[in-house]
């Protein structure tokens, strides 16, 4: 019987939402628009007291810009990032050209509306880089209702936009800069502001150089021609700036643009260029740590994670690269990356691989061979039922509207084809079997819990591949510092690789998973189990008190909650200032008083 005790008591503070994700690097970068503090601002409200050149000035107002807000702009960022400067010209321009926009803008600070981000699906492809991510589960059908008239409201302004002559990513960078509610003459607008600045961008020029060309292309003709095709768009498509603001996340941090494809420094069987770096030597272990998070963050959060946690590159990862399932995951670690292995056997890595006998009722015109992300929750029964309608009143083939509808709402919901027009949800045990986990690991509570828990876990095969560098630095075994354990994914990782964890002190708030993971030591274990409900209550001397009692630790593990980061969060996506994203901070806390202990030992 494995040992185990516990450190605090089995109270929940609150249950972790959606692990969802966030909206594609790709999109155009918005500036953070927060006024400089008093301490930046001369007397007559230029930055650092620079005023600027008066050329500059009326060269902006040479290009159509009112000069009252070309000076406002300039009083807001400055002059030296021409791009930035013309980007929030162009923003204000497409605001709708009036004096509210601009006035309401105070050089003392802005408050800037909430951007709501939607998840951007790719229906027909499973392999783009879209998945659709956790979603907060609801207690009832409205949520559900609310999500899906979001979706359709996306599509038919996507559509329309199409129709207008935009690319279907011009689409949807546009409705992730403004929101899905934007009028559809500012979603036009937006596009025509990235367009002027990709194209003054694109060149590699110095700012002034940027500026004087952007005066050059966009004076004249040209100038002309883009504000008169904007304007027939707007006439047609009606008008009014009544759509939300470009997303302001208050980030100062750059963007960190993903890789394509998402493998991460090597993969099993990928034949790819490998990646290798040299680690700060702060950095260096012991210990040994591994944090995860989603890979579509807010603008910035990567490079501040990247920052606290000694700068070491993130590595990113698309689980479908090693199963059957979408999972776009952000991994920063200090472990060697040379010498990995997989899980054998290998995972399999199609729909039909994994579930054979799907194969009978999948009709040949739903062409997905892998699913999305795996969310913390399923379709309502009236989705299921409308598709079951629609289909059984079609004829075979169904008509490609009806089809396109079906393979919407398939992909969306990772539907799965159980009958003759009927597609259900994944049961528990098949996505336990998915994300590499024992079956029934989960069995014993509520399948809501299941769905959640599942949602919010590690991806075993990919974290195993990472942590496989273990096994001969470790021969007699590990000892484990878990934060955010969840049900864990680290430990049956762990376990799969032979790896014998001597003791693991797992932080997790969740009793419903401590359930689980207790569960499971005690069939699979024979180490000490030592358990503690929430990262906030372990401190420093507790810290150090582990440390001299187990002799330090190996490995520190852990994946803060990404409630604040997944681009499903629509109403509280805060960055790392989130309520449950602000962990990350205690992760980082913990980890540095591990360190710290072990150097006094």
């Amino acid at each position: 019987m494995a040992d185990w005790t516990s450190g605090s008591d089995d109270s929940d503070k609150f249950d972790w939402d959606s692990d969802g994700e966030a909206e594609p690097s790709s999109a155009p970068a918005t500036r953070n628009f927060d006024a400089p503090g008093p301490s930046t601002l001369s007397s007559n409200g230029w930055i650092n007291g620079e005023a600027p050149p008066t050329s500059l000035i009326e060269g902006y107002v040479a290009m159509g810009f009112p000069k009252e807000m070309v000076v406002r702009s300039i009083k807001e960022i400055g002059h030296s990032d021409a791009e930035a400067l013309l980007e929030l010209l162009l923003t204000y321009k497409a605001l709708g050209d009036d004096d509210d926009a601009v006035g309401n803008h105070s050089t003392s600070g802005c408050n800037p509306p909430i951007v709501e981000d939607n998840d951007d699906l790719d229906f027909e492809n499973w392999n783009d880089d879209d998945d659709t991510g956790g979603r907060v589960s609801s207690s009832d059908d409205s949520g559900y209702e609310e999500f899906l008239r979001e979706m359709s409201d996306k599509d038919e302004k996507i559509n329309s936009l199409r129709d207008m002559g935009f690319s279907e990513d011009e689409a949807n960078m546009a409705i992730t800069i403004c929101g899905v509610d934007a009028d559809l003459s500012v979603l036009v607008d937006s596009i025509s502001a990235s367009q002027v600045t990709e194209v003054c961008h694109s060149r590699n020029l110095s700012d002034h150089q940027v500026t004087a060309r952007c005066f050059d292309s966009f004076g004249g003709r040209k100038r002309a021609r883009l504000i008169e095709e904007s304007k027939k768009k707007r006439k047609r498509y009606g008008g009014g700036a009544q759509g939300k603001r470009p997303s302001l996340d208050g980030s100062d941090e750059e963007s960190m643009p993903l890789p394509k494809p998402m493998v991460g420094f090597n993969l099993p069987g990928y034949r790819g260029p490998s990646m290798t770096r040299v680690l700060p030597e702060l950095a260096t272990g012991p210990p040994y740590f591994y944090y995860e998070n989603v890979a579509r963050a807010p603008k910035g959060v990567w490079a501040k994670i990247t920052r606290f946690l000694f700068d070491i590159q993130p590595e990113f990862v698309d689980s479908l690269h090693l199963c059957a399932a979408a999972r776009k995951r952000g991994y920063i670690h200090n472990l060697p990356t040379e010498n990995r292995s997989p899980l054998l056997p290998l995972p399999p890595k199609t729909i039909f691989e994994a579930f054979p006998h799907y194969k009978k009722w999948w009709p040949s015109w739903d062409q997905r061979t892998h699913l999305n992300c795996l969310q913390t929750c399923m379709a309502p029964a009236t989705v299921t039922e409308r598709i079951q309608q629609k289909l059984s009143s079609s004829g075979n083939p169904p008509p490609q509207s009806v089809q396109k509808y079906v393979r919407h709402e398939c992909s969306k919901w990772n539907l799965v084809w159980v009958g003759k027009d009927k597609a259900a949800p994944l049961e528990p045990h098949e996505m336990e079997y998915l994300l590499g986990f024992p079956k029934d690991h989960k069995r014993g509570v509520g399948k809501t819990q299941r769905y959640k828990s599942l949602g919010n876990s590690f991806q075993v095969d990919t974290v195993a591949y990472h942590l496989s560098v273990l096994r001969g630095m470790f021969p007699n075994g590990v000892r484990v510092l878990s934060l955010f354990t969840g049900i864990g994914g680290g430990e049956v990782a762990l376990h799969k690789l032979g790896i014998h964890m001597r003791v693991v002190v797992s932080v997790e708030i969740g009793e419903a998973n401590r359930q689980i993971l207790r569960s499971w030591w005690d069939q699979t274990q024979t180490g000490t189990l030592i358990e503690i409900a929430d990262v906030k209550s372990l401190k420093d001397d507790e810290i150090a008190t582990y440390v001299r009692r187990f002799g330090g630790f190996d490995l520190v593990i852990g994946g803060s909650p990404c409630n604040n980061l997944a681009g499903s969060n629509r109403h509280h996506r805060d960055g790392l200032e989130g309520e449950h994203s602000s962990l990350f901070y205690d992760y980082f806390r913990i980890l540095n008083s591990v360190k710290s202990a072990m150097a006094n030992m």
